[in-house]
């Protein structure tokens, strides 16, 4: 399975995926571009600016990619 197999499997088995969840689970560095990869398959992709905290508390954000 190809890591945009992957990634589009897990949006499909848990509902979004974040850069952090493609490297932990899925072990894919470049997210961004698998989710450039779906685009040009054809597949729509939302994007959401997510924010959260780092764990030194300060206020970082990331994107999180559904499949709509």
């Amino acid at each position: 399975m190809t890591q945009t197999e992957q990634v589009l499997k897990y949006m499909e088995d848990f509902g979004s995926i974040t850069p952090m969840e493609a490297m932990n689970d899925l072990g894919i560095m470049r997210l961004a571009s698998r989710i450039h990869d779906l685009g040009q398959m054809g597949y729509t992709i939302k994007r959401e600016m997510v924010t959260g905290k780092n764990r030194y508390g300060a206020k970082v954000h990331y994107m999180k990619y559904t499949k709509g």
